[in-house]
């Protein structure tokens, strides 16, 4: 890709063409400066058809207001809209309306509030709120879904796959099967969600941390291809690597041939001083070959060395993986506890692909329209209940209970404050029958979710590393129940209305003939 194809398909033209239409038709109407009011959120969890998410891993956000910060409309861009011709080979663009779109403070009365990258997200719920001249925030629209719904999507697989897999290491190996140039996007949401490092070079060292890989079976092959063998492959390798030597053992016989092999070689590395790291396991039955070699290696008096286990993992596969050592281990004599605490997993294609619910199904819907000094509810009413969408401007909090655990999102109005000094009742945003009052006595605190990201144009907000998103997710995480984080069948986590927003809410149904929710 050419220097400027580059900068004229990844600046401000990275949106849908219609965004441009419909802005300029704002721009026309004279709406194209009335404040307005967007909200990102995703309608569903990711269903992989045998399983089911119950919450999301926040990512993206860092990338889209980089983006949006240096977003454009250049003379380069001007004059591509300015060629673009219609049906009847006339401009589709007006003068008037590309010199607005060209002037230098565009997207300067742009303000974004939005949960930190990181945080647990549920379905429904405002993720990112962006604020400003109608056709300007209307072109923001596909960039942000862009950014926001791929990160998202693969956070969130990382996090269930680190759950599944007790929280060990786990390695992201997926650039080879991503979607191009995406696989740096979602190298760095595996981060966030769950990995703990990744084989993709370029992106561990623009985060500042070391990438990480062992070998391929090309290396054992080309050995054996030139008159040697796989023990020669080893001690090329253990010779260069003597500190970081793990050895993928299953290229011709992994019990027979490639563990043994490994071992002789770390008993070399030890008589020079050198401790081997471990090896790697890439076909057959992941969990026998594991509960077996854990104990030759033990017997060989390397209990420390770890075993990396890879090939078409996922949260389930892993997951039936440590099951199978439980029952097995101990018919070996291996500990179970010991064993399961010595296991990293390289995770490819189910990971960056997030294999089974390939898009996050994110979208971008106008919430309030600012008109005469006041602010209007903008209103969506659909067959679908789940996607009449909760109008007005508002403010997401979360609710903890005394455990500390978190029990409930509630969407409430801009201007409502929300307290745990009293009770709180929580109405169901689509079931008109479906309410609970929530006690005083059982809050422990409630905490808002949504930042100040980007006020006027300006950043306000001081984007955290990657170590302390993670730490910021594992806080989350461990706030939730163990129902909704199950791999199967979650628990749903509640995110309800206020009783004013509801009332809102069904005023506004009951406007268009529509007498109840459900």
């Amino acid at each position: 890709m050419s220097m400027r194809t580059q900068r004229i398909s990844e600046g401000i033209l990275y949106t849908d063409f219609y965004q441009l239409t419909m802005a300029q038709l704002y721009f026309h109407s004279k709406i194209h400066i009335k404040r307005a009011q967007f909200e990102y959120f995703f309608r569903h969890y990711p269903d992989y058809g045998s399983h089911k998410a119950g919450f999301c891993v926040n990512a993206g956000l860092y990338p889209f207001i980089k983006w949006m910060k240096s977003a454009r409309f250049d003379e380069e861009a001007i004059g591509l809209l300015r060629a673009h011709k219609g049906l009847c080979g006339k401009r589709l663009f007006g003068d008037a309306f590309l010199k607005w779109l060209g002037r230098e403070d565009f997207l300067s009365s742009v303000s974004v509030r939005a949960v930190a990258e990181g945080r647990i997200v549920h379905a429904g719920t405002p993720i990112a709120v962006v604020e400003g001249p109608l056709a300007e925030v209307q072109i923001l629209e596909s960039s942000l879904l862009n950014h926001l719904n791929y990160q998202t999507l693969i956070a969130t697989k990382a996090a269930r796959v680190k759950e599944a897999c007790y929280r060990q290491p786990v390695l992201e190996f997926g650039l080879r099967r991503a979607q191009s140039r995406g696989a740096n996007a979602g190298a760095r949401a595996a981060l966030i969600g769950g990995a703990d490092f990744t084989s993709n070079t370029g992106v561990s060292y623009a985060l500042g941390y070391p990438p990480k890989g062992t070998h391929a079976h090309s290396m054992v092959q080309a050995f054996i291809a030139l008159g040697q063998s796989e023990i020669d492959a080893f001690r090329a390798y253990a010779e260069l690597y003597p500190d970081n030597c793990i050895l993928l053992v299953d290229t011709i016989d992994t019990l027979e041939s490639g563990i043994p092999n490994a071992i002789k070689v770390f008993r070399e590395l030890r008589k020079r001083g050198h401790e081997p790291a471990g090896i790697r396991l890439d076909s057959g039955d992941l969990a026998y070959l594991a509960v077996v070699a854990a104990k030759m290696l033990d017997e060989a008096g390397f209990p420390d060395a770890k075993i990396v286990l890879s090939n078409k993992l996922n949260e389930i596969v892993i997951w039936q993986i440590i099951s199978q050592i439980k029952k097995e281990a101990s018919k070996y004599g291996v500990d179970t506890d010991s064993l399961i605490t010595r296991l990293l997993y390289g995770v490819g294609t189910a990971l960056i692909t997030s294999e089974g619910s390939s898009a996050l199904d994110g979208v971008y819907k106008i919430t309030a329209l600012k008109d005469g000094g006041k602010w209007q509810p903008a209103f969506k009413i659909s067959e679908s209940a789940e996607k009449t969408i909760n109008p007005c401007r508002k403010r997401l909090w979360r609710i903890y209970d005394r455990r500390k655990k978190a029990v409930a999102d509630l969407l409430a109005l801009y201007e409502e404050e929300v307290s745990g000094e009293e009770d709180i009742l929580l109405r169901h945003p689509t079931r008109s029958a479906m309410k609970r009052v929530l006690k005083a006595g059982e809050i422990g605190y409630i905490e808002p979710m949504l930042e100040d990201i980007v006020r006027d144009g300006r950043s306000v907000y001081d984007f955290p590393s990657i170590d302390e998103i993670r730490r910021v997710r594992n806080r989350d995480l461990n706030a939730l129940d163990d129902g909704v984080k199950r791999i199967i069948e979650p628990h749903r986590y509640h995110v309800s209305l206020s009783q004013r927003l509801w009332e809102v809410k069904q005023g506004l149904l009951n406007s268009f003939g529509k007498r109840d929710m459900d």
